[in-house]
């Protein structure tokens, strides 16, 4: 009875979940492998079988691998900047200050506002409001719009990004923060630790859970950013800012070469699940308990 009930149980609870999540996401994730290897352009229903020319063609692609370095740099700003200031916003929300509970919404409303409309949203600002900001004062900064300067337009998407995602990894990091040991923090005051050493050799250790979270976030956001990329500066000025996502959106469905895009596609999936997999594993490591 008990083995009829358990498997009864397995097909109302878990089946549901197993089959929806093979249906989105195992099933086009082999779909998506299989066309790596054919010609297929998203239009025709002829699919030729070219083998791994595809692959070779991504070799060939160098305008991809420099949105893939772009984007690695990109990454790097993003990721420190983002968990770095989220880490210090949320140590500070967590000390008692007055209206504490007022900045930790405030952090995270731009998190709610959809990538395209924030996109929309800076444009205007840094092609209308620092002109005019430039024309009032005369500072060099802001003499023209930061999206027609690559370097400009490359700190541009830094900005929006780590102001978008700052506040998610504060809230996280505040959870963190609340969970910490009153006894054990109140045992490094008795010892006499300093605010430093208590920072670095009681707080962080005993964080990492929640940076693990945040830097895998954080990571995993920032490696596939397509929406921030094609409001804000849709690859300009002259395709420097353009990154690998919107580099494998354009191949497959503006240049219509879906199996080169796809191909490209599935080799960023790999990058990101080797970063993220190891990043994962190396601050799981650290992690201790209170």
């Amino acid at each position: 009875m008990k083995g009829k009930s358990g498997a009864k149980d397995f097909c109302v609870f878990a089946l549901p979940g197993m089959f929806c999540f093979a249906a989105v996401v195992i099933v086009p994730f082999l779909y998506g492998v299989y066309l790596t290897l054919t010609d297929w352009n998203g239009v025709s229903s002829v699919k030729n079988f070219v083998g791994l020319s595809n692959f070779v063609g991504v070799v060939q692609d160098s305008q991809f691998w420099t949105s893939l370095l772009l984007t690695f740099k990109y990454v790097v700003f993003v990721v420190v900047i983002v968990n770095v200031l989220a880490f210090g916003i949320a140590y500070l929300l967590t000390r008692g200050i007055k209206g504490q509970n007022f900045f930790r919404a405030g952090f995270f409303t731009p998190n709610l506002i959809g990538g395209i409309v924030l996109g929309y949203i800076w444009q205007f600002v840094f092609s209308r409001v620092f002109v005019s900001i430039g024309e009032a004062t005369g500072w060099s900064l802001f003499e023209i719009s930061w999206l027609s300067d690559p370097t400009k337009a490359f700190a541009a998407l830094v900005i929006v990004s780590v102001w978008q995602l700052s506040g998610y990894m504060i809230l996280i990091y505040v959870a963190g923060f609340m969970g910490l040991s009153p006894d054990v923090m109140e045992a490094a005051d008795i010892d006499g630790a300093s605010g430093l050493v208590k920072l670095t050799n009681i707080i962080i250790p005993l964080m990492m859970s929640s940076i693990t979270i945040c830097l895998f976030l954080t990571l995993s956001r920032a490696f596939m950013v397509y929406d921030v990329n094609l409001s804000l500066t849709a690859g300009a000025p002259y395709g420097t800012t353009e990154m690998a996502a919107m580099h494998v959106y354009e191949k497959a469905f503006t240049s219509r070469q879906f199996g080169v895009g796809q191909a490209e596609a599935l080799i960023l999936f790999v990058i990101v699940a080797i970063i993220s997999g190891l990043q994962v594993y190396l601050t799981k490591k650290q992690e201790v308990d209170a």
